[in-house]
């Protein structure tokens, strides 16, 4: 997670201004990239991940992806409810779906539904796993709640000082965990008896940082039974689902249905090649056979990206590189600019094999195939990466470089893992190509 210079960057951004709750987000937003600017780039940290995917989406996903809704009692009106008047809110909700779906949206509204705003008091919590993930929530309140300017929110975030024995009279505070609980426990500056939402956001991030989950429950131990409990994650592990049961009671339960089921609409061929060079050709012949409306290829390394990123440039391609050196504003730039068709081949690592939609890619390309760190095929990182196409209830095209016995082998273990034939291609024969695409 952040290093020590990035917190201490943050601390010093936040004392700058007089108190964080009275920022226009303008302020904010400058304040947010002055941080990332000394963040740790990491594939791997799922928090920088998750804001990449929240600042790139202005927009909500259009997808037709059926919603699978789980519930211990079978006569739950969720399983035929035709109208929100029939849901008999408030309920308690555990939501998972891919970022860019609406979650962020969905309990803003649910806050908002919620707030009187004649009483000059906290009557909602969201708390998030880091300072730049609760800033971005702060926006979409903002955006929604224009029209609603008796409603005030507050951060509850390292920085925000504030004197002892004072009550809040904003309404709805959105902060960190450590911080939430030394604001309704140590300093008593909320009276968590008075909450009526409380929202734990980005769970999967939550759970990847040490001390969130049992602060996070700490935190909901204090609230009334009566308050309503939503959890929100992009993923649904086994640790998610453990957290979550934990923190909300007798829960409604709405998911999307396994991302497996989205390999139907994806026909999937390898090409065998010798040598990277070969691999490039065979990629030369494909743009040349075939119309593609943008197309996303994976590499093993970031050596490897680059190289490639040149080659086809140098063949006239309009080329975007993302990498995960790149800080995460920059990441979250690149993918605009490719979202926005500026450029038509995005070249990457795995830092963007997870939740980045973006409707026109018809074609994904691996390179090199994914595998772990002893060399066993990466199944899950080949799903996510295969699944930027055939997204939107469109079909999609994946296409695999095998270039040794051993990718070979690879390829094998990935068709028996997923139970679907993946198809050899001669990139040599045109006709052959153009059938693809028909």
């Amino acid at each position: 997670m952040a290093t020590d210079s990035w917190a201490q960057a943050v601390d010093e951004q936040e004392a700058a201004a007089e108190s964080v709750k009275t920022l226009t987000y303008a302020t904010r937003a400058n304040v947010l990239l002055a941080c990332l600017k000394d963040a740790p780039a990491c594939a791997e940290d799922k928090a920088a991940q998750s804001l990449l995917n929240k600042l790139i989406r202005n927009n909500l996903v259009n997808n037709t992806n059926q919603v699978e809704v789980l519930q211990k009692d079978p006569n739950s009106p969720l399983y035929s409810v035709k109208s929100f008047e029939e849901l008999r809110l408030p309920q308690n909700l555990i939501a998972q779906s891919q970022s860019g779906t609406g979650k962020t949206a969905a309990f803003v509204l649910a806050m908002l539904s919620h707030v009187d705003p004649n009483n000059k008091y906290p009557q909602c919590l969201c708390v998030s796993p880091t300072y730049e993930l609760a800033l971005q929530t702060g926006k979409v309140i903002e955006q929604m709640g224009k029209h609603y300017p008796e409603v005030r929110l507050v951060y509850a975030i390292r920085g925000n000082k504030l004197q002892r024995g004072m009550k809040l009279q904003e309404q709805i505070v959105i902060g960190t965990p450590g911080t939430m609980l030394d604001w309704c426990g140590k300093f008593k500056f909320i009276d968590p008896k008075k909450i009526k939402v409380f929202v734990l956001d980005e769970a999967d991030v939550m759970i990847a940082t040490q001390g969130h989950q049992d602060q996070s429950i700490r935190i909901q131990r204090m609230l009334p039974k009566n308050c309503q409990m939503l959890l929100f994650s992009a993923t649904f592990e086994e640790s998610v689902w453990n957290f979550a049961q934990r923190i909300v009671p007798d829960p409604n339960i709405i998911k999307l249905k396994r991302e497996e089921e989205t390999l139907d609409t994806i026909k999937q061929y390898y090409v065998l090649c010798n040598s990277r060079e070969e691999k490039f050709q065979a990629l030369c012949n494909i743009y040349g056979a075939i119309t593609i409306a943008q197309a996303m290829i994976f590499c093993h390394t970031r050596k490897t990206a680059g190289w490639l990123a040149g080659e086809l440039s140098r063949e006239g391609h309009q080329v975007a590189l993302l990498s995960g050196e790149m800080q995460v504003e920059q990441r979250a730039a690149v993918i605009d600019r490719f979202r926005d068709g500026k450029e038509k081949v995005l070249v990457t690592t795995n830092v963007c094999a997870r939740g980045i939609d973006v409707e026109q890619v018809s074609v994904v390309i691996n390179f090199d195939l994914p595998v772990d760190k002893d060399g066993n095929p990466d199944n899950e990182t080949y799903l996510h990466r295969i699944g930027r196409t055939g997204r939107f209830g469109k079909r999609g095209l994946a296409i695999n470089m095998v270039d040794s016995r051993m990718s070979m082998n690879i390829l094998n273990r990935i068709q028996e893992h997923f139970s679907k034939k993946i198809e050899k291609l001669d990139t040599d024969d045109l006709d052959e190509i153009e059938k693809i695409a028909s």
